[in-house]
């Protein structure tokens, strides 16, 4: 039996092997979360810098929700992440979830930064 760290990155490379095209005209919108967090970051393959970042450990976003990792933390970042990306001028970004199922909080941060943003 494969241990959780293995299937976790087969996991990953079968989704970034699935977007790999894409991101060459379109910039990655790309998720992590731990038990606690959850953050974001919105990144420019071509250039390979970092364009946007959001997480739930700004202060702004500390002082919303009750929670650190939910869904209403989750949907906070999402918006937080949209807004900063209209802002900027950033209009159609590629979902990378990484290891992460879309599933529970993933799927709440993936919903409310579709407001804003096209996928």
């Amino acid at each position: 039996m494969l241990s959780k760290q293995v299937r976790a990155c087969r996991r990953k490379n079968r989704v970034r092997a699935k977007i790999v095209n894409t991101t060459r005209r379109t910039t990655r919108l790309v998720i992590s979360k731990s038990n606690c967090h959850i953050s974001c970051q919105i990144v420019d393959d071509t250039k390979s810098i970092t364009l946007l970042s959001a997480s739930s450990m700004e202060k702004t976003v500390r002082q919303q929700a009750v929670s650190n990792c939910n869904r209403a933390r989750a949907k906070d970042v999402g918006l937080l992440i949209a807004q900063r990306a209209v802002v900027a001028g950033i209009s159609k970004v590629v979902f990378d979830r990484g290891s992460y199922k879309y599933h529970g909080v993933i799927q709440a941060f993936c919903e409310a930064a579709r407001t804003k943003l096209d996928f």
